[in-house]
């Protein structure tokens, strides 16, 4: 009989990034801290351009292991920030790590399942990988699709839901359409010490984007070495949720 917290023996590593015991294991066996594709000096500006610190605009991170990013958004004025992980040891581990810092905040929950949230309650999502590893694991697109519909309903309207990933707009671009956002492309290099001043590019330029994602080649190259950084808006509604306003600025009012 497998033991709960082992894997099954037809499951890779790669196909493991959607389940809880993967990373109950990964945080159990290595604590130190890591955070994915990217340190938050890096995305700093991009982030400062579309959601800038503003009281009482609740943020939160998914997939947030124990990744010093959230601790860069409070230090970088943002004054609620909430974490959710599947893995229940990373979750406690930072609780206990941050219980004298009221800013944030960490549960343990399933991105596909966010019902302890009301709808509307975030004006950004961001997301470093958590996209990519469900897409690496069983039934991927039926998870993806999960994951992106219950990013939809707890933004806030003008919301920005921020997706750091390898994925190129040919392998993105088909699953975010699913949802009616505003989409806007970035992409930044792939640097291991995530210092973002030796960065060739400027971040906060977004780079043209054709139906099929076809001209971001010709933009960064065939063979660049980045992540894209997909902007995602939803739309502002009317009151009646049944009649899209004009206005498509995120984050105001």
């Amino acid at each position: 009989m497998t033991a709960p917290n082992a894997p099954p023996t037809t499951t890779t590593t790669t196909q493991a990034y959607g389940e809880s015991w993967y990373w109950d294991n990964r945080y159990a066996h290595d604590p130190s801290t890591f955070d994915w594709y990217q340190k938050y000096p890096s995305l700093a500006p991009l982030l400062r351009l579309y959601f800038p610190p503003t009281p009482h605009h609740p943020i939160l991170v998914v997939g947030c292991g124990n990744s010093a990013f959230s601790e860069g958004l409070v230090d970088d004025g943002y004054d609620e920030v909430v974490n959710i992980d599947i893995s229940s040891v990373v979750i406690e581990a930072m609780q206990k790590k941050y219980a004298n810092r009221p800013q944030l905040k960490y549960m343990k929950m399933d991105v596909r399942n966010m019902s302890a949230f009301d709808t509307r309650s975030f004006s950004a999502v961001i997301d470093k990988g958590t996209l990519d590893s469900l897409l690496c694991g069983h039934n991927s697109r039926q998870n993806a699709g999960k994951m992106l519909e219950e990013v939809w309903r707890v933004l806030k309207d003008k919301g920005v839901y921020i997706l750091i990933t390898y994925g190129s707009p040919a392998y993105r671009l088909p699953l975010l359409k699913d949802l009616s956002w505003t989409i806007k492309l970035h992409v930044i290099e792939k640097l291991a010490s995530g210092n973002s001043s030796h960065q060739t590019t400027d971040i906060t330029c977004p780079i043209p984007l054709d139906v099929n994602g076809g001209s971001v080649e010709g933009a960064v190259g065939m063979k660049a070495d980045v992540h894209y950084i997909y902007v995602c808006i939803k739309p502002p509604l009317c009151q009646d949720n049944s009649e899209r306003v004009k206005d498509e600025s995120p984050m105001e009012g």
